[in-house]
């Protein structure tokens, strides 16, 4: 059954998309009727969440580790076949392996890991599609998930807010290189979603306080939002469905907020 926007069988590849935020966001978009590509660097994970979706639409699994540059390629060449064209990509990445870690904490290969999940591999991928969609005529789409904290920095995800920041500038500059094309981007900023990952992070941020994973989840996640809770699967579905039907073609190169109001400031 549809929800919401229907995606009328779009194609759209869905990075790091085992678990969390990547695996849900690619079943709300299997909901409303779009084809999907998911990938994960685990192929035990991969196929386990390939089961899963395959209840829900038309949903195709491509093992690929985001730091690598030929499985970037790889990705997109089994993405275009399998799809028979890919219209749009959502990138997520996974975490840092060190983090949840303070700047102090960080050695040089932690700093390589975080820039070639956070700008490298979406950069790359983007060039892929771009060359792609502009050597086919067709249109395309990208929506880069992000968060929240490159507005307001968390110290302990200082590697991520760091390599991550840029994909707002990634977001606008192909937008008004390629909009003419009909090639559009859009950064998302994410507050705080219940995600294995999210759980791990404050689990060890827990320990290290020497404090109750429920008192750190409260201050720190539960009670920084008027709405005392995390944002649901179908609200970030509806907001990912939209911008990629045509209505949201004038907002194109924007950078979009969904946060419950957790962060302070505003941008004028």
């Amino acid at each position: 059954m549809g929800v919401g926007i229907d995606l009328d069988q779009i194609g759209v590849l869905v990075t790091a998309s085992s678990r969390g935020i990547g695996f849900n966001v690619a079943k709300e978009l299997l909901k409303r009727n779009a084809r999907v590509v998911i990938s994960s660097s685990s192929e035990k994970n991969l196929w386990k969440a390939k089961e899963e979706l395959s209840r829900f639409g038309e949903v195709h699994a491509v093992k690929a580790d985001l730091k690598e540059k030929a499985d970037l390629e790889n990705l997109i060449t089994e993405a275009w076949s399998l799809l028979e064209g890919v219209d749009a990509l959502v990138w997520n990445a996974p975490n840092v392996s060190c983090e949840p870690c303070l700047l102090h904490e960080a050695r040089y290969k932690d700093w390589l890991e975080a820039s070639l999940l956070h700008t490298v591999a979406p950069g790359y991928l983007t060039t892929l599609l771009v060359k792609k969609w502009l050597g086919e005529g067709m249109k395309g789409i990208l929506i880069y998930l992000n968060s929240v904290s490159i507005k307001e920095p968390m110290p302990p995800l200082i590697l991520a807010d760091v390599t991550r920041a840029g994909l707002v500038q990634l977001a606008k500059s192909v937008s008004r290189t390629y909009g003419k094309f009909g090639i559009r981007a859009y950064s998302v900023l994410l507050g705080s979603f219940d995600t294995p990952g999210a759980r791990e992070n404050l689990r060890k941020v827990a320990e290290e306080k020497g404090e109750p994973f429920y008192e750190v989840w409260e201050r720190e996640v539960l009670g920084r939002t008027p709405l005392h809770r995390t944002g649901k699967w179908e609200e970030l579905g509806s907001l990912i469905a939209f911008l990629l039907s045509k209505e949201a073609e004038y907002m194109l190169g924007s950078t979009v907020v969904i946060d419950g109001a957790m962060t302070k400031g505003i941008d004028v």
